[in-house]
């Protein structure tokens, strides 16, 4: 259950004289709300945003962040190469390393499986990027994507696989809940018999700040239908991949 907003009466607000209202974020928030809908920092909120929304969060985030470079006594007025700062990465976290919460799912083609095909197919690796929730540092990795379809599975092509990736992945994130999106939007929609997810990434939060280990990685698997019940199976998914070669 989501808990009340301290926000929530902002709405009353008038315009002020410069004819600025309610601010766009609040607008989204309250629409997430009204829906009893979560809005964590890993989730899409692209149905609750309206046309031309988008560009006034570029707006806002920029005033925000010139703020932040503020308190963080940076002289944006006098040095060079922080006048724009606050604008450029308002527009990178809305319009590129988040586009995953604020974009609608990509839109995918989908074949019946005519020729019923039941043979394991791996996709990988997909580069995959995102940032750690907990400080906004870049997560950057491999991914692999093993589906064991059947009569009834949809085909899509195998661009389209990283498109969801990137799509999951382009928000913020922690490594062990992305491939379950991930995982979970796939079996939606090809419904195969089996699938299996791993992935390999580095973490900047760990290389960058605290204990600064530049060579560890952290890896996830994830296991369903036939690959979870058939370690056969499972088996010869893992020999394939190409991190596993000798």
């Amino acid at each position: 259950m989501l808990s009340k907003s301290p926000i929530k009466e902002l709405s009353s607000f008038p315009e002020n004289d410069a004819g600025y209202g309610v601010p766009v974020s609040v607008k989204i928030r309250e629409r997430l709300l009204a829906a009893r809908r979560r809005f964590n920092a890993n989730d899409n909120i692209a149905e609750f945003i309206e046309p031309g929304e988008l560009e006034a969060l570029v707006d806002e985030v920029e005033q925000k962040m010139r703020g932040v470079l503020e308190s963080l006594v940076i002289d944006t007025a006098g040095d060079h190469n922080t006048a724009d700062t606050a604008r450029r990465v308002a527009k990178m976290y809305i319009d590129e390393v988040f586009r995953g919460r604020y974009a609608p799912v990509p839109v995918l083609t989908e074949f019946p499986n005519a020729e019923r095909l039941s043979e394991l197919m791996i996709v990988g690796p997909i580069t995959v990027r995102s940032a750690c929730s907990h400080h906004l540092c870049p997560i950057i990795g491999r991914l692999w994507i093993g589906v064991m379809p059947n009569e009834h599975t949809n085909v899509i092509g195998l661009s389209k696989y990283a498109r969801l990736a990137q799509w999951v992945m382009g928000r913020p994130q922690i490594q062990e809940e992305a491939v379950v999106q991930l995982a979970d939007l796939i079996e939606k929609k090809t419904r195969p018999d089996g699938l299996a997810l791993v992935m390999e990434a580095e973490h900047f939060c760990l290389q960058w700040r605290g204990i600064k280990e530049m060579d560890s990685k952290m890896i996830n698997s994830i296991m369903r239908g036939v690959f979870l019940s058939n370690p056969t199976l499972r088996g010869e998914f893992l020999s394939l991949l190409p991190r596993h070669r000798g």
